[in-house]
């Protein structure tokens, strides 16, 4: 299944379990997820969630292996698959801590910036790297980009893929603390006890407030997404950069 779920008193432990590929996310991994985030909003005695990757990564993006396998309708309801996931994490009332390392890529983004809190090794490396396979950003990440950096910064890192790494992005705003490797789940696992020993009700009722200050709503901005990866998938360049990266070749993108 590829996720796995324990709970450590009032703490819930969501772990990406597929270091073999860095996490990237499958089908399985996606609705693993969702059912366990069913769960922890059931369960009266979770009252805080870490959220984590195995390995030496915390998500490495989707799988691009099964990309090109979808035409129109499997790519719609895939993607309707990782928003009912994504949509389920961010309305978690209660507070959820990203605990991230190593590569953030791709729906990453998203799955880490769902999140209330980021907390970053100093490994880590977040990249918005959705133009290099020809798609676009999936998963509710411009929707987070913009709460988190406003407009224009948003865009700089939609456009370039750049990498972003654990300083810039502590500077930038995409994370919350920046800490050694070694600590990484202990500064996590410490920050999710702080929010589930205190008053936690109140802390879910500040997190609406929050949410409310967002226009438009993410579950709009999942719409959208759904729309434009059911077109940009028939694409050349889609096409193309799902076969370059299989064979590890720098795509020639055509624009069309």
């Amino acid at each position: 299944m590829n996720v796995r779920y324990e709970k450590d008193g009032a703490v819930g432990i969501l772990t990406l379990d597929r270091p073999e590929r860095l996490n990237a996310m499958s089908d399985a991994m996606w609705d693993a997820l969702l059912g366990f985030i069913n769960d922890i909003a059931a369960d009266d005695e979770v009252r805080a969630v870490v959220l984590k990757g195995e390995g030496r990564a915390f998500c490495s993006g989707g799988d691009v292996g099964n990309m090109a396998k979808s035409d129109i309708v499997s790519g719609r309801a895939r993607s309707q698959r990782r928003h009912r996931t994504i949509i389920a994490l961010y309305n978690l009332d209660k507070p959820v801590i990203a605990a991230t390392r190593g590569a953030v890529y791709g729906i990453g983004n998203a799955l880490a910036l769902a999140c209330d809190l980021v907390v970053a090794s100093e490994t880590v490396k977040f990249s918005m790297a959705f133009k290099k396979v020809g798609v676009v950003p999936d998963g509710g990440a411009v929707f987070f980009l913009v709460q988190r950096l406003g407009m224009a910064q948003a865009k700089e890192l939609v456009y370039t893929a750049r990498p972003v790494d654990a300083h810039e992005a502590k500077s930038l705003g995409l994370v919350s603390r920046v800490v050694p490797d070694a600590e990484l789940e202990n500064a996590a696992l410490g920050l999710a006890r702080e929010c589930a020993e205190s008053a936690s009700y109140a802390l879910a009722l500040a997190k609406k407030m929050f949410q409310y200050m967002a226009v438009p709503t993410l579950e709009q901005l999942c719409e959208m997404e759904t729309l434009a990866s059911g077109i940009v998938r028939l694409t050349h360049d889609h096409k193309e950069g799902v076969a370059a990266f299989k064979e590890k070749r720098p795509p020639r993108f055509l624009g069309k």
